[in-house]
């Protein structure tokens, strides 16, 4: 029991704690088959993991509310779009642009890039949006920053929607709306084999483990940072931090920023495993989506996240799907999954009416809710006695 002490409150025990699930969790693909509904599930939830903790850099760390996430899955998708497939089929004289292409396309016309290369471009991207999108929330606070990171989350769906409208020249669109850009170029790694959703699953499922491991590692080296106690310092007191000398306009900045960028990684991802990208998927309830991931888990917590991740991503596709029968047991006719994010909606209700603090809290919120109260009361019991 003192060893298991020891490594628990032991600088390295996240550290320990990552080796041994990522690496239990990568040998997961080999319990099934290389096509099952579990592999495609498991990719999806994975790639939820990232989008969350990237979500929670803003809303955990910083406590910012933003309800425009969606906007990032939107720009990192569309950046697979824009530059590994045919969509600008006459760039060039029509014979395309490649860099370090794959080789096996599905037309050598249009913009071909190495999937590693659209990841960085789309890091970059989604930073400078995350950036643009914060700088009109400095000044506001609480239910303000929500509606204005709504709006915006709102109005890049409806350039997405109606991208097909907007033309540059005489040939290229800002988007293909809801036909959607497909097909796209699939990852293809050095020294491994194109990736093909056809065939087998478990390479996603790798690279999208891959992708979490990278997230994980920043997340905790921010978090430990001067940056994350400065992110911290704001969300519980944004006066206290700034008398104290921690640059507002900054701080905030970067954490939409960074937020942003994980959030453009895993679009990008999950544009290339859709194998399209429609205006379709970028959904208002899709930010809701992963903000419940995070207060399921816990605000602020990273390992909270990923468990609220993991859990809501496999309600989403497990449990919702199997209430389907209970409509019709009570003579409805009704799809139950349509009352999909009424459901989420529930559970987040609910886990803030048992548990607020989440299912794997942030040591410093746990301390907040429930013990904080408790010696906030002894204290006062003491004074007046």
């Amino acid at each position: 029991m003192r060893r298991l002490r020891a490594v628990r409150q032991s600088r390295r025990a996240n550290l320990i704690l990552a080796v041994v699930a990522i690496g239990l969790a990568a040998l997961v693909p080999f319990f099934f088959a290389p096509l099952s509904t579990f592999m495609n599930n498991a990719v999806l939830a994975l790639a939820y993991v990232v989008m969350a903790l990237g979500l929670n850099i803003v809303v955990g760390f910083a406590g910012l509310l933003d309800l425009g996430y969606v906007a990032f899955y939107a720009f990192g998708s569309y950046t697979v779009g824009w530059l590994a497939s045919d969509f600008f089929a006459y760039i060039n004289g029509g014979k395309g642009v490649h860099v370090i292409a794959p080789q096996l396309l599905s037309s050598p016309a249009g913009i071909h890039v190495n999937f590693l290369l659209i990841v960085v471009v789309a890091i970059v991207l989604c930073a400078v949006v995350g950036a643009l999108i914060g700088l009109p929330t400095l000044r506001l606070r609480g239910d303000y920053i929500a509606i204005v990171t709504l709006a915006f989350g709102e109005i890049i769906r409806v350039f997405a929607f109606f991208g097909d409208d907007i033309r540059f020249g005489k040939h290229y669109l800002l988007t293909n709306g809801r036909q959607a850009i497909s097909p796209v170029d699939q990852i293809e790694l050095p020294l491994l084999h194109q990736f093909d959703s056809a065939f087998s699953l478990r390479p996603y499922y790798w690279f999208a483990l891959a992708m979490v491991a990278l997230v994980l590692f920043v997340n905790f080296r921010l978090r430990d940072s001067r940056l994350g106690r400065a992110w911290i310092a704001i969300r519980e007191d944004e006066v206290a931090a700034a008398s104290m000398g921690v640059p507002l306009v900054k701080t905030k900045l970067l954490a939409y920023a960074t937020g942003g960028a994980l959030g453009g990684m895993a679009g990008a991802f999950l544009g290339v495993y859709y194998n399209s990208v429609n205006a379709n998927q970028f959904q208002f309830g899709f930010s809701i989506f992963i903000l419940g991931m995070i207060i399921l888990g816990g605000l602020g917590s990273i390992w909270g996240v990923v468990i609220g991740a993991v859990a809501l991503s496999f309600i989403n596709t497990y449990l919702i799907p199997s209430l389907n029968d209970i409509p019709e047991k009570f003579g409805l006719d009704f799809d139950f999954t349509t009352l999909s994010f009424g459901i989420f909606g529930f559970l987040i209700v609910l886990m803030m009416v048992l548990r607020p603090e989440g299912l794997l809290p942030e040591r410093r919120r746990r301390l907040e809710l429930t013990e904080g109260m408790g010696a906030g009361d002894e204290q006062l019991f003491e004074v007046r006695a």
